[in-house]
């Protein structure tokens, strides 16, 4: 039996994009309340009855949500041009190492804004 299944968390921080004009408004800082949403997919072992501990993927999460929350992402290494892409990416090469089955990454930056990362 093949499952997918998704742990969000949910961050504070400002950004701006230097990859637009001078005019243009993500040219400017602001910030937005992001949500990312980490999908698992994989066979579920029927010895245990699931794919993944949920706690497990807070716990994996956790230390990024931490280096993210309430900080200015073109000050993070790695994050100079914070798009949602980018910072999807980001993401994903912090996780997959301590989560195999990572299959997908989403970053929500506005309620009708949203990039999905699949590596």
């Amino acid at each position: 039996m093949q499952v997918r299944l998704s742990k969000t968390f949910g961050f504070e921080a400002a950004h701006w994009l230097p990859c637009f004009p001078p005019e243009h408004k993500c040219r400017r800082m602001h910030g937005h309340s992001f949500r990312v949403e980490v999908v698992v997919e994989g066979p579920l072992d029927p010895a245990k009855g699931y794919l993944v501990d949920f706690a497990d993927l807070k716990a994996a999460t956790y230390p990024i949500e931490q280096a993210l929350d309430h900080r200015c992402l073109n000050e993070i290494p790695g994050l100079e041009n914070p798009t949602s892409e980018m910072l999807a990416k980001w993401i994903w090469d912090r996780l997959k190492p301590v989560v195999p089955l990572l299959s997908e990454v989403i970053v929500q930056e506005t309620c009708t804004s949203r990039c999905a990362y699949r590596g």
